[in-house]
C-alpha cells in the first residue's frame, strides 16, 4: 500500500493506494470518526478488479485536522477534486455512513467523473436526525460481537477525539441529504445490514427511491459496519453494479 497526501485550499485528505494497476478505480470514504483501515477487507476483495483509493478526510485517520471542518457539499468537493486532479478513471466512488453523505455531494457536483455510486449504510435517518441519536445508534452498533469492529471504533474514534467528532458530527446533522438524492445522476446502488441500527430498512428504502434507477440490497446477518464482516457479499453486489453500469 502507498499514501499521498493530497492538498487544497489549506485542506488536506490522505489517499492509501492498493490493488491492481489496471481495472475500475475504487475511491472508498469512510464513516465519522473512522479512518481507511476498516476499508481493508472490502479493499483486499476489490483490489483484485483494479486499484483501490482509501481515503481518509480532514481530521481523521492519517489526515491532519484543520480549524475547523467543511460542511457536507464542501467534502464533497474535495473529494471530486481529488478524483479529478489524480486523473482516475473508470471510478466506483463508496461510502459509508458519512461518507455516504461526502459521496452523494460528490457525486451531485461533478456526475462527469463517476461511473457507478455505492451507499453502504446511508445517513442520516431523518426520522432520528438529532446528535443524541446517532451518537446511540452508533454505540449500539460499534458494541458489536464481532472483534474487529470493536477494533477499528475504539482506535479510530480515539484517534479522531471527541472535539473533532463533534464538530463534524454537527455539519452531519445539519447536512439535508435527502434533498440531494434526486440530483444524482450516476448508476448507485444502496446496501444496508440486516440488523443495522443507525440506517433502518425503510429509510434506505426511501433513499433508493429518492434516487433515479438506484437500487437497494441488504446483507442478512449483518450491522452497520456490513463492508468489515459482509466484505464478500457488498464486493459480490458491487461486481453486479459494475457489470449493470457498463
Amino acid at each position: 500500500m502507498s499514501t499521498r497526501e493530497f492538498h487544497s485550499h489549506g485542506r488536506v485528505l490522505a489517499s492509501h493506494r492498493s490493488g491492481r494497476d489496471d481495472g475500475p478505480a475504487f475511491v472508498l470514504v469512510h464513516g465519522i470518526g473512522m479512518g481507511h483501515g476498516y476499508w481493508s477487507p472490502l479493499a483486499d476483495e476489490l483490489g483484485t478488479l483494479g486499484p483501490v483509493h482509501s481515503i481518509d478526510l480532514p481530521g481523521f485517520g492519517d489526515a491532519p485536522e484543520p480549524d475547523e471542518p467543511l460542511d457536507m457539499a464542501g467534502s464533497g468537493e474535495l473529494l471530486a477534486e481529488f478524483i479529478d486532479v489524480t486523473g482516475l478513471r473508470d471510478v466506483v466512488l463508496i461510502g459509508h455512513s458519512m461518507g455516504t453523505e461526502v459521496a452523494t455531494e460528490a457525486a451531485v457536483a461533478r456526475p462527469d467523473l463517476l461511473d457507478a455510486l455505492v451507499l453502504i449504510a446511508p445517513t442520516v435517518n431523518d426520522a432520528e436526525r438529532s446528535i443524541g441519536m446517532q451518537t446511540l445508534r452508533m454505540l449500539q452498533d460499534l458494541w458489536s460481537p464481532h472483534p474487529m469492529v470493536l477494533w477499528y471504533g475504539l482506535v479510530y474514534y480515539v484517534k479522531a477525539g471527541p472535539r473533532w467528532y463533534l464538530k463534524k458530527l454537527r455539519t452531519m446533522m445539519a447536512h439535508r441529504v435527502e434533498e440531494r438524492y434526486p440530483f444524482v445522476r450516476t448508476p448507485t446502488l444502496v446496501i444496508r445490514g440486516q440488523h443495522d441500527p443507525v440506517a433502518p430498512r425503510d429509510w434506505v428504502e426511501r433513499v433508493a427511491a429518492a434516487i433515479p434507477g438506484a437500487v437497494a440490497a441488504e446483507v442478512p446477518g449483518r450491522g452497520h459496519e456490513t463492508m468489515i464482516t459482509g466484505h464478500r457479499e457488498v464486493a459480490a453486489q458491487i461486481r453486479a453494479l459494475i457489470r449493470a453500469a457498463v
